[in-house]
């Protein structure tokens, strides 16, 4: 099935280079996830290879996420939340939640293993978790670097409010806005939320840019995308946003990598022989 038909008869915008429609899937106890990336159409942009929307879903008493132990190399992971806690537990003896507006930044380098669970006190009253995970895949240069972690609280993340527009700079830089966060690669990635009948301007200062829309309804060039739904926009132009109604985005991407990636369960590298090793390991 190729792409364009995939727009239900919607003109493709001349920008577009391709549309990626997640399917839904069900984890259990009423979590579900919807997974853009990878995709048969695009394996990648920029450095981002995998990205997932975690829920909306709402746990009962006595009930909540549990993603168990498990090891990653040669990437960072990104998580973001829109609502809810999520507990974050690694092998370098990190504890750390996060919650919406907040970034957990963690960086598998030659090898980490993490958990990531909702906390006992959010488990036991009962909560709603709604977000993001991103999986960055490193440069040749740094996919063996030694593993980290390191939190960004929402109060030192950069965000501007302008015309319906508010924008807040998880990674890199955008519309004058600079994360501290530090990354490995030229990229950028941020939520923008839009008012009804906003307008925000997409820059075209790097190369692979995809816009993953959460909520609402954006008019891209004439053409109206709804939620759940990954554009990837082709290189050199700006690319113009209006909404209808409120609408939620990430905005993601970056330069090309150096390379192909290779991925098998949690780990990524641009080696075959050096995911063998990680299967062994």
């Amino acid at each position: 099935m190729s792409w364009e038909e995939d727009l239900n008869g919607r003109v493709a915008p001349p920008s577009l280079e391709t549309l990626i429609v997640p399917r839904v899937r069900d984890l259990g106890d009423g979590f579900t996830v919807r997974r853009a990336l990878p995709s048969a159409r695009r394996r990648m942009v920029g450095p981002f290879i995998f990205l997932d929307q975690m829920g909306p879903a709402d746990f009962d008493s006595g009930h909540g996420l549990d993603v168990r132990p498990h090891p990653h190399i040669g990437l960072s992971t990104v998580t973001y939340l829109f609502e809810g806690e999520v507990l974050h537990r690694d092998s370098l003896g990190v504890v750390q939640s996060i919650r919406p507006g907040a970034v957990n930044w963690m960086t598998a380098g030659k090898g980490i293993a993490h958990s990531e669970r909702t906390g006992p006190e959010t488990r036991a009253a009962g909560s709603r978790l709604f977000g993001i995970q991103a999986w960055l895949a490193l440069p040749h240069q740094h996919e063996e670097i030694e593993p980290s972690f390191v939190h960004h609280p929402q109060d030192t993340l950069p965000s501007g409010q302008d015309d319906g527009v508010r924008l807040n700079v998880i990674a890199g830089a955008m519309h004058g806005l600079k994360s501290p966060v530090r990354t490995h690669s030229d990229l950028f990635y941020a939520e923008a939320r839009l008012d009804a009948d906003a307008r925000f301007k997409l820059p075209a200062e790097h190369e692979e840019r995809g816009l993953y829309l959460v909520e609402g309804t954006v008019d891209v060039e004439g053409t109206r995308f709804q939620a759940g739904e990954l554009l990837v926009f082709k290189p050199g132009s700006e690319i113009l946003l209006k909404s209808e109604g409120p609408a939620r985005m990430m905005l993601l991407g970056g330069e090309p990598m150096d390379g192909p990636r290779y991925l098998f369960w949690n780990f990524v590298s641009s080696s075959k022989e050096r995911l063998e090793v990680a299967k062994a390991d």
